[in-house]
């Protein structure tokens, strides 16, 4: 993929996340240069097996993942939308790690501080998006989630 391509949608998807988070009490991400190359290298591997399935933890230290597949060229704020739509089945009075709502806690969990964003198109012209965290969110340690997962501010 082009580098302009990828620096322009890496910047969308960040401000994307940065909206949402906005929404959420969660001070901005800010893009890293090593959590998007690395980012970037997963996203080209999943592009070759075609297989949407997180790395290993050993290989991403203690960032936090966030994957995305589509059949046609995803833009930022598709992906950002989509992982953002699992809000709908969060749960801010029982407040806990769920698997329908992952990508949405990872997105606007509050300490979280850098987002690395990678993408690569598969030969069938699917893409797929890889984000990393840092420091992880969804850490489902006693407390974590009433922290970091706030409600979002209604406009008033």
């Amino acid at each position: 993929m082009g580098k302009s391509a990828s620096k322009q949608f890496a910047e969308e998807l960040l401000q994307s996340h940065n909206e949402y988070r906005r929404k959420h009490q969660a001070p901005p991400l800010k893009l890293s240069s090593k959590l998007s190359r690395e980012a970037a290298c997963y996203a080209d591997s999943l592009s070759r097996t075609r297989i949407l399935k997180h790395s290993e933890e050993s290989s991403r230290g203690s960032c936090g993942e966030n994957l995305a597949w589509a059949s046609y060229d995803q833009s930022g704020k598709d992906v950002a939308d989509r992982w953002y739509d699992e809000v709908k089945k969060y749960n801010f009075s029982r407040p806990g790690f769920s698997s329908g709502t992952g990508h949405f806690t990872a997105m606007v969990w509050k300490s979280s501080k850098q987002l690395g964003v990678g993408k690569a198109i598969a030969s069938d012209g699917s893409s797929f998006v890889v984000a990393r965290y840092l420091p992880a969110g969804n850490i489902t340690n006693q407390g974590h989630f009433e922290t970091n997962v706030l409600s979002a501010k209604t406009s008033s």
